[in-house]
């Protein structure tokens, strides 16, 4: 109960200080809106938010699947041929330090001035691909050098030791890595949003251009909240997906 309550209260205060702020101090509206403000702001535009907010979490749990499919598919290969290993990861590196924000034009290019939601998906999985060929990768290659050696000892071949001792060890690992890759599709769908410049995927980030563009901060904030608590929200039911196959794994 402490736990919940503790970030609660704080927020609380930190709320009732901004806003005692805003009134005291007469802070423009359009500088820094008041909590209340933006309370109303969020009440008023709920409808809209909630479908903008279920489009980004659509685009980005489709993202995640994306990179989910094609980075464990990459990690089998790549864990089974040290020479791939060598020559793969190094792109994996580049592709993740790269900016979403420098390969976003080109993508939208290419998958086509009328289709942003294409555009989206495919730099949020980009975004997201990297936590979770690291985490396979790593995961593939954390067996227990004793069970290593009893397979060796019963003359395992590649697959069984791939199916029945690299995949069991790699659970963990592509748990955390689904977890953090989640975060991070979200962050790249609303950023590939805002690069791609358009409102035919209508999600979250349109609605902050829109109200950016006229001066009406407190609808900027209301945005920012739901995207707050979608991301929240997200981690969360990834986190107990995680505690659930960790429970399931250890009792394997």
């Amino acid at each position: 109960m402490a736990a919940i309550a503790a970030p609660l209260v704080l927020v609380a205060l930190l709320l009732a200080v901004w806003e005692a702020a805003c009134r005291l101090l007469q802070v423009p509206a359009y500088f820094l809106p008041a909590p209340s403000a933006i309370a109303v702001a969020l009440a008023a535009d709920a409808p809209g938010l909630i479908a903008s907010a279920w489009n980004t979490l659509a685009m980005a749990l489709a993202a995640l699947v994306v990179a989910s499919l094609s980075a464990q598919a990459l990690a089998l290969g790549v864990a089974l041929s040290p020479a791939a290993e060598r020559a793969v990861r190094p792109l994996a590196v580049v592709l993740q330090v790269t900016p979403v924000v420098a390969i976003a034009p080109l993508v939208v290019i290419w998958a086509g001035i009328d289709h942003p939601q294409r555009a989206i998906i495919a730099l949020a999985a980009v975004v997201a691909f990297f936590p979770i060929f690291s985490g396979a990768l790593t995961g593939l290659k954390a067996a227990d050098p004793d069970l290593e050696r009893l397979f060796d000892l019963y003359g395992a071949t590649r697959v069984q030791r791939l199916t029945r001792l690299r995949l069991p060890s790699a659970v963990p690992f592509l748990l955390e890595g689904h977890k953090v890759a989640a975060g991070l599709a979200v962050i790249g769908a609303v950023v590939a949003e805002f690069v791609a410049g358009s409102g035919g995927a209508q999600g979250l980030a349109w609605r902050i251009l829109e109200a950016g563009n006229r001066l009406q901060t407190a609808r900027m904030f209301a945005a920012l909240v739901v995207l707050g608590v979608l991301g929240a929200g997200l981690n969360a039911g990834l986190d107990r997906l995680e505690k659930a196959g960790l429970r399931w794994w250890r009792g394997r």
